[in-house]
Order: C-alpha cells, then sequence, then structure tokens
C-alpha cells in the first residue's frame, strides 16, 4: 500500500513563491507515474500538473509551476511562482503504478491519494 505525505503549503502572498513537497512510502516509487490536483471550496478537483517515471511532465498552468521528482528521495515536487489569489486550494500529490512511460493529467486514472496540502494566497 502506497502512501503519500504532501508538505509544504501555507500562507503567501501574491506574486510569491511555495514549493510543495510529497513523500511516498509502501512501493517502488520509481514505477510511479505522479501528479498533482487542487481543489478550491466549492468547486471540482483539477488538474494542475503530471510527471512520468522516467520524468517527462506536463502541467495545466503555463510558466508558472513546475513539477519535478527525486526517485532516490521517494518525493515529488510542485514549485510554484507568481502565485495568484485564485490558486489558493486544497494542494494534492496522485500516485500509480504503470509499466509504461506515461504522463497521467486525469484524477480518475491515479490510485493512490495523499490527504492534501493547503495553499492560500493572500495578501
Amino acid at each position: 500500500q502506497v502512501q503519500l505525505v504532501e508538505s509544504g503549503g501555507g500562507l503567501v502572498q501574491p506574486g510569491g513563491s511555495l514549493r510543495l513537497s510529497c513523500a511516498a512510502s509502501g512501493g517502488a516509487f520509481s514505477n510511479y507515474a505522479m501528479g498533482w490536483f487542487r481543489q478550491a471550496p466549492g468547486k471540482e478537483r483539477e488538474f494542475v500538473a503530471a510527471i512520468s517515471k522516467y520524468g517527462r511532465s506536463a502541467d495545466s498552468v503555463k510558466g508558472g509551476f513546475i513539477i519535478s521528482r527525486d526517485n532516490a528521495k521517494n518525493t515529488v515536487y510542485l514549485q510554484m511562482n507568481s502565485l495568484k489569489p485564485e490558486d489558493t486550494a486544497v494542494y494534492y500529490c496522485a500516485a500509480r503504478e504503470t509499466g509504461w512511460e506515461v504522463v497521467v493529467s486525469t484524477a480518475h486514472e491515479y490510485t493512490y491519494w495523499g490527504r492534501g496540502t493547503q495553499v492560500t494566497v493572500s495578501s
């Protein structure tokens, strides 16, 4: 059973930056495609960024967010720059074991989820 624990959220001013981390345990991390999603109050969960097991990535926030992974540390990161109030949400990490080099951007394709970390962008 894979466990995912997010960290790094908090309160930041508009234009600021945060780096989220997601530490994985209980599985072979290098075999997992990873993703970040977010959910704001009253809204559906939405895709933020994803990365394949070999490091190919995709994101929905142009230029602002960067996903990366360190397989030696079993950790995936989300660097968030130029944050805006509309980026306020709970951010979730997700994992899916795969034998393929794929980037997974749809929530229902993920098997494991973390509990989330709150990001609030406000002055």
